[in-house]
């Protein structure tokens, strides 16, 4: 079976903002770490970071009109900030990779879903 993990970034610090200036060294080399060593489980494939919500577009369609609205759809603490892919046989296994992204650690979410695969 194949899970989603959703990064949910909440209050995490971000490289590039005065928050992640604030880490010392050797927080910012485990926060690195961390995701290194996800990225490196087998059956893992990483998904992307995305940009900050703030440069979100939501759109939505009402009485046949697309409407847009700038920055995300949740509040800001609540946005996506990115994803990957884990493929397992073990729900279990995806909850404990989930444990180990640092955002889950440092303010944010993570949630695990499975994918739904079309039978042909």
């Amino acid at each position: 079976m194949k899970y989603m993990l959703m990064i949910y970034q909440g209050s995490t610090p971000l490289p590039g903002t005065p928050e992640w200036a604030l880490l010392s060294d050797e927080q910012q080399g485990a926060v690195y770490a961390g995701y290194q060593a996800v990225n490196e489980t087998p059956g893992m494939s990483p998904g992307m970071q995305m940009s900050s919500p703030e440069t979100a577009t939501t759109v939505r369609v009402q009485d046949g009109r697309t409407l847009t609205t700038d920055g995300p759809f949740a509040e800001t603490k609540e946005a996506l900030g990115g994803y990957l892919f884990l493929e397992t046989d073990d729900p279990q296994a995806a909850v404990e990779l989930a444990a180990k992204i640092p955002a889950a650690a440092m303010g944010g979410a993570i949630e695990v879903r499975p994918i739904v695969e079309r039978q042909s």
